[in-house]
């Protein structure tokens, strides 16, 4: 089972191509009566274009843009994933304290092919979750789940869209994915050095092809401690995800993921899987299904644990546009004796196309 892709690409010239994803959502959330939030609908559009120049046959520019408009539930959820997982109207301005606005990525990248593998060396604006934490189910806001918990691991903070570098290393069914970045702002203020490695292993089984992924990841000593003391910590991450096709039609996924408990942090730990489903089952291939749950485990702040609910079906229209029902279901239980909990339903739709 191959993973449904929105990203289209029209070549202008051999070296030269151009495109992007435009995707609408419409949000309404129902809460319980203690969630501190009201019954809301709200809508979002994220608008990514890009554009691709490879002068050669090992090289490639790249640049991708991000517009948003309004900011969905994101600001009237009583959650603390956000139920959409784009950026979105908020998410691309000021980026990391840069004083930067629209500009998401910008990159060179050289690949060295070899007889048995390849080397890639990239440089310049990069988001580390192109490298890390990559899932073939669970990846995409755009073709796939929206809420965050499914998009990446939760329980650590795989920051984007700033200054850094990455190489990218394939031999046979071994793949190794460095990145190193240096990140304006965090939560503190502080800017912060980051570094990470995801090692992968392909398997080929008569289930179908899988794929196991380890994460590991950190920073320097820039993020405040949960005692609120001058006292800075540094974040180290470590994240599974497996990935396992069952014949043409069926995968599933599954992650887990932890992080020390020195610095103040919303999750310690995550675990979420899921099932994926491919149209052709039913006799509309670029269709596709699926449904996850997810459990986290409080860090040292606000949140004593979430446990998560999502499912959609993505219906295409076409080659390049498709709409999605989804339905998810969120309960944030509170680490602090005098606050509530909150719980509730969130429904939408996804319009997306490639362009």
């Amino acid at each position: 089972m191959v993973a449904s892709s929105v990203a289209q690409a029209y070549d202008v010239t051999d070296s030269l191509s151009i495109g992007g994803v435009v995707a609408a959502t419409g949000q309404c959330q129902s809460l319980s009566d203690d969630a501190g939030e009201d019954d809301d609908c709200k809508g979002a559009m994220a608008i990514q274009p890009e554009i691709s120049l490879r002068p050669g046959e090992n090289d490639e520019f790249f640049m991708k843009l991000g517009y948003g408009v309004g900011n969905g539930l994101n600001n009237s959820s009583p959650f603390a994933f956000s139920t959409f997982a784009a950026d979105l109207e908020d998410d691309v301005k000021d980026i990391n304290g840069r004083d930067r606005d629209y500009l998401l990525t910008a990159w060179y990248k050289h690949t060295l092919t070899f007889d048995d593998g390849s080397l890639g060396l990239t440089f310049g604006i990069v988001d580390s979750a192109d490298y890390l934490d990559q899932s073939t189910y669970a990846n995409d806001e755009f073709t796939q789940f929206l809420n965050q918990a499914f998009v990446n691991s939760r329980s650590n903070e795989f920051p984007a869209y700033d200054a850094g570098a990455a190489l990218q290393w394939e031999r046979g069914n071994w793949s190794v994915n460095v990145v190193g970045m240096s990140v304006g702002k965090n939560e503190d203020d502080n800017e912060f050095l980051y570094a990470g490695t995801q090692i992968g292993y392909r398997t080929n089984s008569s289930w179908g092809d899988g794929t196991i992924r380890l994460t590991i990841a950190g920073t320097n000593d820039r993020f405040g401690n949960p005692n609120g003391t001058d006292d800075d910590e540094r974040r180290l991450e470590a994240v599974i995800t497996l990935d396992q096709a069952f014949g043409d039609y069926w995968g599933a996924f599954a992650r887990v993921g932890i992080q020390s408990d020195d610095p103040a942090i919303v999750y310690e730990s995550i675990i979420t899987a899921g099932l994926a489903a491919q149209g052709g089952l039913w006799g509309r291939p670029s269709d596709n299904v699926g449904i996850a749950l997810g459990y986290l485990d409080g860090g040292n702040q606000q949140v004593d644990r979430t446990r998560v609910f999502e499912t959609y079906y993505r219906l295409a229209i076409n080659d390049r546009l498709a709409l999605t029902g989804d339905i998810q279901w969120l309960r944030d239980d509170s680490a602090i004796s005098s606050a509530e909990d909150a719980a509730g339903w969130v429904f939408g739709l996804r319009l997306a196309a490639g362009f």
